[in-house]
């Protein structure tokens, strides 16, 4: 397998550290209070995209200037007194747009941790087809916050970091399709209160239900044994996530990302039967599939089929 992943994990030792606290793009930062900074920096690369999530223990005055074409999009992950940017009050999981060229200015009081996404915006259509006002890129020209929703927000706060340990584990494991899937996942966990945050487009127009399933599913068996993720079909269908849940809830009764990931269990049980244990390992076809969190998916997968993994994989041959 090629290297599509690049996992890097550090930690720091003073302020300067932060001066590299979104991958790609110079901060300056300030301490703020007394102490020796104290705290963790990632990166994870995945072609010219890349995530960087970073934990410091003291208050911190970070600007950036206005020479970066790229988009940023960050998350607050934690905080334990009062942060701002620009004149917008954070709390955790709350989302802020940086857009290219604009000069950054925040203030953490104290303790804090974060995280950031940073691309081009000549991705946006293939990343957001779905929500045409998310594809089209006068829709992130102006700085922006997204208060956290309360169903997604906190959830994919703990997600991310998560993500970045379990695949710093495998970063020579994962294909290049298995790499793109694991971008949309980090995005989608970013943008997630972005989206909801949009209001109801207008649109009347729904196709049938047991139509854009099918169409779902063509998609699906086209692409063969790689994962899928929801972001992708929304993109390359053009269809919303509100339309693709409808449509998903009325034919399933489950919603499409549920029906993803059972999906992903089946492909990964087939893999196994054929495999041998000195060929491979559970973790690594699940990671390879889409599973970040290996004791939850042990218990999908046992819930599904009625025996862990390593059976599957120990029966094989």
């Amino acid at each position: 397998m090629g290297k599509h992943l690049s996992v890097h994990t550090g930690e720091l030792d003073g302020f300067e550290g932060l001066h590299d606290a979104v991958k790609g793009s110079h901060v300056e930062v300030m301490q703020l209070e007394r102490g020796k900074l104290r705290g963790t920096l990632s990166h994870v690369g995945i072609g010219d995209f890349s995530l960087s999530i970073g934990a410091f223990n003291v208050g911190v005055r970070t600007q950036r200037i206005s020479t970066d074409p790229k988009l940023i999009i960050g998350m607050l992950l934690n905080a334990t007194d009062r942060v701002t940017h620009w004149a917008f009050d954070m709390q955790p999981a709350d989302v802020l747009v940086i857009p290219p060229s604009v000069e950054h200015d925040g203030v953490f009081h104290k303790a804090s941790s974060y995280a950031a996404i940073r691309f081009d915006m000549a991705d946006l259509p293939d990343l957001f087809g779905g929500e045409p006002r998310l594809a089209d890129a006068e829709a992130w020209q102006a700085k922006n916050h997204f208060r956290a929703d309360p169903a997604i927000g906190m959830s994919a706060a703990d997600r991310l970091p998560q993500i970045i340990a379990h695949l710093a584990q495998y970063p020579d494991a994962l294909s290049e399709a298995s790499a793109e899937f694991w971008k949309r996942a980090i995005i989608d966990c970013v943008t997630a209160t972005v989206v909801t945050s949009l209001p109801p487009d207008g649109t009347s127009y729904l196709p049938s239900a047991m139509k854009l399933v099918r169409d779902v599913e063509d998609y699906l068996h086209a692409a063969g044994a790689r994962p899928v993720h929801v972001s992708e079909i929304c993109t390359e269908l053009r269809l919303s996530r509100r339309s693709l849940h409808r449509a998903f809830h009325e034919v399933f009764g489950v919603g499409p990302v549920t029906f993803l990931r059972y999906k992903r269990l089946c492909m990964i049980r087939s893999i196994l039967r054929e495999s041998r244990p000195e060929q491979t390992t559970v973790s690594k076809v699940a990671i390879e599939q889409g599973f970040i969190e290996l004791g939850r998916f042990s218990q999908y997968y046992r819930a599904m089929f009625g025996e862990y993994p390593s059976q599957t994989l120990g029966y094989a041959g």
